[in-house]
Formats: C-alpha cells, sequence, structure tokens
C-alpha cells in the first residue's frame, strides 16, 4: 500500500489551490494564502449525501464561532465536485442535506490533495476522515485519521487546538493528557516538572 515517505506532523503542509463552495458560490481556495495570517483546521470526508458525513460537517458549522474567536479558518474536503458539493447544500438538513455552512467545501475531484495528505484509499478512490491542524506557518501540528464509520469530535478538535496555540505562545511548557486552557501546564524539565505532578 502507498505510504508517505515523511510524517506529515511537523513540516510544512503540502500545498494546494482548489474550487470550493462557499455561500452558495463557487470560490478558488488556496491553502497557503492562509499562512501568516490564520490557522488551518482541515478535515476530509469520504462522499457527499451519505451518513456519517453530514453530522460532522453541520457540527463545525455549528461551532464556526469558536474556531473564529482562535483565529482560525474550517476547511471541508471530500473528491465530489463542487456541483455535488452545492447541492448538498441546497439540501435542508431534515432531508439529509448540509443547509448554509459558515465555511467552504473544497473539491477534489482528481483526488491529488487526499494522497498529498496521505488519506486517500486507493481501491476505494475515496478519502478516510483525516483532521489536520496547521498552524500560521504552515506547519501541520495535529493528524488524526478514523476509518469510514466513526465520526469525529468537534470538542477534541478545539481543544487540541487551544493547546497546539497555548505551547506556540508559552514554548517552554508542554500541555499533559487532557490539558484545557486555565488549566496547568507542565516545564519540560526533569526538575521543574515534579511542580506540575506534586499540584495534581
Amino acid at each position: 500500500m502507498w505510504q508517505a515517505e515523511l510524517p506529515l506532523v511537523g513540516y510544512k503542509a503540502p500545498d494546494f489551490e482548489a474550487e470550493a463552495v462557499f455561500d452558495q458560490e463557487f470560490i478558488k481556495v488556496k491553502l497557503s494564502d492562509y499562512v501568516g495570517k490564520k490557522y488551518v483546521v482541515l478535515f476530509f470526508y469520504p462522499l457527499d449525501f451519505t451518513f456519517v458525513c453530514p453530522t460532522e460537517i453541520t457540527a463545525f458549522s455549528d461551532r464556526y464561532s469558536e474556531f473564529e474567536k482562535l483565529n482560525t479558518e474550517v476547511l471541508g474536503i471530500s473528491i465530489d465536485s463542487v456541483f455535488s458539493h452545492l447541492a448538498w447544500v441546497q439540501t435542508d438538513r431534515k432531508s439529509g442535506g448540509l443547509g448554509d455552512l459558515r465555511y467552504p467545501l473544497v473539491s477534489d475531484v482528481t483526488k491529488s490533495i487526499s494522497k498529498l495528505f496521505s488519506v486517500l484509499i486507493p481501491d476505494q478512490g475515496i478519502a478516510l476522515r483525516g483532521l489536520f491542524i496547521i498552524d500560521k506557518d504552515g506547519v501541520i501540528q495535529h493528524a488524526t485519521i478514523n476509518n469510514l464509520a466513526i465520526g469525529r469530535s468537534v470538542d477534541e478538535t478545539l481543544r487540541t487546538l487551544q493547546a497546539v496555540q497555548y505551547v506556540q505562545e508559552n514554548p517552554d511548557e508542554v500541555c499533559p493528557a487532557g490539558w484545557k486552557p486555565g488549566e496547568k501546564s507542565m516545564k519540560p524539565d526533569p526538575k521543574l516538572s515534579k511542580e506540575y505532578f506534586a499540584a495534581i
């Protein structure tokens, strides 16, 4: 099976430019346009008009303002065409559609972006549920990949994003398991870390 030569985390995100649907219009999205400006949560999903996918896509949209406050853009992406994306957005949620979304849905009809991010299932031609947090320097700081039947958590995405931002703003600290904003962090030092362990 095809594998990436390097782990994606810790490396620059592969750039791409593609068509997307936003506000019921076709737009161009270029990942590198966000470098120096915003964090990006990029998530892949298998197909439009399926079952788990709309629950994830609408959940990210419903909580978009929380990402906005963290200076973060959300981008959803699948191998469907922009025409399919548009039809899905124009379908009411009660009928299995998405309704209006607060972020772009990117089209990867060539499957090249899914390949770049190592989420394409070669024999099925669709993407696994990959999610990537990309910082303002364009570096991938977090990646998770779920199999097709398993939806993702917006809460955990937000928590991880906040942890990424915290350690970047406080480079002499690290975040322990389950860390949330306002909780105690840790010094990555044999002696100083004892302060954290003594406090818990």
